[in-house]
């Protein structure tokens, strides 16, 4: 017989670190168990215990034979596990019966002790390996370092100073293999002004200018293998490019194009007087850019692959208002083995983009770009957060979509962007709404593929292009007879 069970690693966040959580404990859910049962097993606050396994409310459904993350601010000092029933004593039988009724459950219940056992063994070493793993990390911090850029941990020494020429020298060669520049550190320092706040633009994200061209240089601390190897085989003019990287004092710093105007987030959120507008053909046009990136990413690269975070903060806008999708540290390939879908029990993403198949079963497809995509249109056209979206009465976002599904452009009104007073045309917005609830099916499979969404965007674009046209003629025609 062969038992398969799920073991599920990970350690605190800063920001849970910041409110007291020292461990994340793997618990193996049983048959009927719930987050806030699991939670007062261990005497851990279930809000908290919601907020590390991404989980919106209390009634959230989870499965056992999975596991959940419990934060913890101590080691438990005790696990109490439900201990299995002893067997019932067995029933007389005949002398000359075999007793194998009897004998079949007792076998059930020593396999469900080994079982119970095992869980608690688990549980015990997943506690363990989180302290070992926060003891020694204070110690050294890990670099990076393999000719493929594959994970390889190394400890970072002193001797790997920014001035050790003969670690300067292995990073040339890694990043000649890939085509990456490699620059020093004091090249950073001085295309940044030593990284100073005039030349900050967000997080840790800076201005730079590097060979007289502006530059985005964004420090990262911790494994960024595969979106160096991810960027480093696409080239688009949807996605943002990484032209070079730098290593210093255990971080990495990632050299990018940079983007003038900022993020999507920033023009479509903006609320103050700052002049930052949208017009009806440019949100289209951005959302094309957007969908032909992630076409790109779906269907020309070997294995496809999906982006897993798309949402606006994470798409740049250049000094064109073309977008870029940035930010892929999540991204990873659609690819499980052999005839079976990726599938991750490591859930994470942004509240609001993460479709239903992933948040419930960790199913890895490029239909999950496609739910993310229609939640970034809806946030487009209409200049609201997902967020603001969902109440009691609406859990899915194609439920506040059904008034204009059904009721065309009567249903405009309250949805789309105020800003735009109404200067845009309406049989397209219904078309465009139409087309972000195909995007945000339940069911994945009924979603449209990338390149339907591109080719439909597309048609949207030329039309608007038209009716802007004549829009402005129109406008134009009565300018010159009140004149």
């Amino acid at each position: 017989m062969r038992i398969t069970v799920p073991v599920r690693c990970a350690c605190p966040t800063r920001n849970q670190t910041d409110v007291g959580i020292n461990y994340l404990l793997s618990y193996p859910v049983a048959e009927g168990e719930t987050v806030s049962s699991i939670s007062a097993l261990f005497g851990a606050d279930p809000e908290r215990t919601l907020e590390a396994n991404q989980l919106p409310d209390p009634s959230s459904t989870i499965f056992f034979e999975t596991s959940l993350l419990v934060p913890l601010q101590d080691p438990p000092s005790r696990i109490t596990v439900p201990s299995t029933p002893p067997p019932p004593p067995p029933s007389p039988s005949p002398p000359n019966s075999p007793p194998s009724g009897s004998s079949d459950r007792t076998w059930i219940y020593i396999l469900a002790g080994v079982l119970g056992g095992v869980g608690l063994i688990l549980v015990v070493c997943m506690v363990i390996f989180c302290m070992f793993f926060r003891k020694t990390k204070k110690k050294t911090d890990p670099i990076i370092s393999s000719e493929s850029f594959e994970a390889c941990e190394k400890p970072l020494e002193k001797s790997l100073e920014d001035g050790s020429q003969a670690f300067l020298d292995s990073m040339s060669s890694i990043a000649q293999s890939i085509n990456l520049k490699v620059y020093k550190f004091k090249e950073l320092q001085v295309a940044t002004d030593n990284f100073s706040t005039s030349n900050h633009i967000k997080g840790s994200v800076y201005r730079g200018v590097i060979n007289g061209d502006f530059a985005a240089i964004k420090k990262v601390h911790g494994d960024v293998s595969k979106e160096i190897q991810l960027l480093n085989k696409v080239y688009h003019s949807n996605l943002i490019r990484l032209s070079g990287v730098c290593i210093n004092d255990g971080n990495w710093y990632l050299v990018y194009e940079y983007a003038a105007n900022g993020t999507l987030s920033d023009w479509i959120f903006n609320r103050d007087d700052s002049g930052k507008y949208l017009s009806w053909k440019d949100r289209i046009r951005i959302a094309l850019d957007v969908a032909t990136g992630l076409n790109y990413l779906h269907s020309f690269t070997h294995p496809p692959h999906v982006h897993k975070d798309l949402k606006t903060s994470n798409v740049l806008l250049d000094g064109d208002f073309r977008a870029k999708i940035t930010n892929f540290a999540m991204a990873r390939s659609t690819k499980g083995r052999e005839g079976e879908f990726a599938l991750t029990r490591h859930i994470v993403g942004t509240k609001g983009y993460m479709a239903p198949e992933y948040l419930e079963n960790g199913l890895i497809t490029t239909k999950l770009d496609v739910y993310g995509f229609g939640v970034l249109l809806l946030e487009v056209i209409t200049g609201k957060e997902a967020t603001a979206f969902y109440s009691d009465e609406h859990k899915n976002l194609s439920d506040r979509l059904s008034n204009v599904v059904e009721n065309g452009k009567e249903g405009l009104k309250h949805l789309i962007e105020p800003s735009m007073l109404e200067n845009y045309p309406a049989e397209l917005a219904v078309v465009v709404v139409q087309l972000i609830n195909s995007c945000l099916k339940q069911n994945p499979t009924a979603r449209p593929a990338m390149d339907e969404i591109v080719q439909s965007l597309f048609r949207i674009l030329t039309s608007s292009s038209t009716w802007d046209l004549s829009s402005n003629m129109s406008w134009s025609q009565t300018s010159t007879r009140s004149s």
